[in-house]
């Protein structure tokens, strides 16, 4: 007597079986789609689910909807760039260049610039990466409150250069070019006139370029390092301010 086959699914392959599918592969798989075809808007439960060969139902076992899904998976990318090479004992050097990387990153992966744009990230990789940052900050300026401030400032001023730059880079005309050396010293802006139009649009577009950036990081970090205001003041007695009342 011949074997007995199992039931066919009438639009292509056998099914997994249930319980045989795992967050951990279910982020594999989104990693692999949206690297696949260049962008997170691809990816959907239902495509992902057909990848695995699970009904979608399933997937909601492990992950809450997209969104979560799309918290794990840059998660996942975040992991793989954002320490730098620089040593630590150069604090600076090491703080500029974790900017740098997380600039790159949020502008080379869509996903994660639309991450960021939504939610405070509080992934397990984003809050290793903002305790590391925070540790060298706080070995370089000396104060643990200096040393939040200016993981803000660097945090912030990164995400907004990165969607400014991710969107300049969408609208772009594919024939623009860039002014040689506008990134590294933007000229005084005035009144263009109409035959300077063409000009004046090319270098503010080199105002999102990679060198603009760093410029931008060395005078954060020369400003937090400079102003006496975001100083703690230095330990000894409460100095006594004179009464303004008449005596």
């Amino acid at each position: 007597m011949p074997e007995r086959k199992g039931p066919r699914s009438p639009t292509g392959p056998v099914r997994r079986t249930w319980g045989s599918i795992s967050r951990e592969q279910i982020v594999d798989a989104a990693v692999d789609l949206i690297e696949s075809h260049g962008g997170y808007e691809q990816l959907t439960i239902r495509n992902l689910a057909a990848r695995l060969g699970v009904a979608p139902m399933s997937l909601y076992r492990h992950v809450r909807d997209k969104d979560d899904l799309l918290d794990e998976v840059v998660d996942r990318l975040l992991a793989e760039v954002w320490r730098p090479d620089s040593d630590e004992s150069d604090w600076r050097g090491w703080a500029a260049e974790a900017a740098e990387r997380l600039r790159r990153f949020l502008v080379d992966q869509p996903a994660a610039l639309h991450v960021y744009l939504s939610h405070p990230v509080v992934s397990s990789t984003a809050l290793t990466r903002m305790a590391c940052m925070l540790r060298v900050l706080r070995a370089g300026l000396g104060d643990d409150q200096v040393a939040g401030q200016a993981y803000a400032v660097l945090h912030t001023y990164t995400v907004g250069f990165a969607a400014l730059e991710a969107s300049r880079q969408r609208s772009r005309h594919p024939g623009a070019s860039l002014l040689p050396g506008v990134g590294d010293r933007p000229k005084g802006l005035g009144v263009a006139a109409p035959d300077e139009s063409g000009d004046l649009t090319r270098e503010i577009a080199g105002y999102t370029t990679s060198t603009q950036f760093r410029l931008g990081i060395r005078y954060l970090l020369e400003g937090v390092c400079a102003d006496p205001g975001s100083r703690p003041a230095p330990p000894g007695p409460v100095p006594i301010q004179p009464s303004s009342s008449p005596a």
